[in-house]
């Protein structure tokens, strides 16, 4: 499943997040933390089961809910329609009206250790589900611990927060990135040290295209899988960058195609257009194919 270009909407806001599809994102996730201010988090949490729950909402995207670092069993609760307590047995059956929302993924903030994954997959589990859980690492701890939190079973994605570790730590944020450029780089090394996606931090100014595709080229030349979008206008430019171009994916489907015919030959060494094969290219040839569209594969 590509997820090259995940978007945020507001939980508060029914019409934005009934539009949030039309935006094209791979996936797309509805905020109880950021986008909601504390006094109006009961009424996002009945937004946003209103919304899942209509089976006229059925968008080709994976639909996420980012939760509150403070309360992540009562946005379950409220999102899934659920009385259900955080602390019940796994095995209790899940409350019917629940059934019929739709969560593929959810999103936990301000993750500083793997227990905080296995908590809110546990507090998933209780209520009968099993999304994708999406890690979002964006204070110090947390990037220290990046390598444990990737490494857990429990984790689908590591997302990088520039904005709020910078505050953490106390650095200024510049156009350049250099004072998050190691969390940037070690939170991606742990991601594919576990085999789990990455995902990269927000670019802020949302009406400057250019700053963006240019940030969205670096942070994939870092290893990134995808990007966080927190305006439409951003989705198309980073699903852009994340795609492999069409001359990469002949390629890649070239070697592949000639490595399995090696195999089948008995042959270590093989080449592609003149040129010698060995197991990194391969594996290059393998990511090129696992981002592209499924219809240019």
């Amino acid at each position: 499943m590509a997820r090259r270009s995940l978007l945020f909407s507001p939980g508060d806001s029914p019409e934005l997040m009934r539009k949030a599809p039309g935006a094209g994102a791979d996936v797309i996730c509805f905020d109880l933390e950021d986008a909601v201010v504390p006094g109006r988090k009961d009424e996002a949490r009945a937004a946003v089961r209103e919304v899942l729950a209509d089976p006229a909402f059925d968008p080709d995207a994976e639909v996420c809910v980012r939760l509150t670092a403070e309360s992540p069993a009562a946005d379950l609760d409220g999102v899934l329609g659920s009385d259900a307590e955080s602390d019940a047995e796994p095995e209790s059956e899940p409350a019917s009206e629940g059934d019929a929302v739709r969560l593929d993924a959810v999103m936990l903030p301000k993750v500083e250790s793997a227990d905080r994954v296995d908590d809110v997959a546990d507090l998933c589990a209780e209520r009968g589900r099993d999304p994708a859980v999406f890690a979002l690492v964006e204070t110090a701890a947390g990037v220290l611990s990046a390598e444990a939190i990737a490494a857990t079973p429990a984790t689908d994605a590591v997302v990088f927060g520039a904005e709020d570790l910078a505050a953490d730590v106390g650095a200024t944020r510049t156009d350049e990135g250099t004072e998050v450029l190691y969390a940037r780089e070690h939170v991606v090394l742990a991601a594919s040290a576990a085999g789990v996606d990455a995902v990269d931090t927000v670019y802020t100014d949302f009406s400057d295209e250019a700053g963006l595709r240019e940030d969205a080229a670096f942070a994939r030349r870092l290893g990134y899988d995808g990007k966080l979008a927190i305006h439409p206008a951003q989705v198309g430019p980073i699903t852009e960058a994340f795609t492999p171009d069409p001359e990469d994916v002949e390629w890649a489907a070239a070697v592949l195609d000639a490595r399995d015919e090696a195999e089948r030959e008995g042959r270590a060494v093989f080449q592609v257009d003149g040129e010698m094969i060995d197991a990194p290219l391969i594996a290059q040839a393998e990511r090129i194919l696992d981002r592209a569209p499924a219809g240019d594969r």
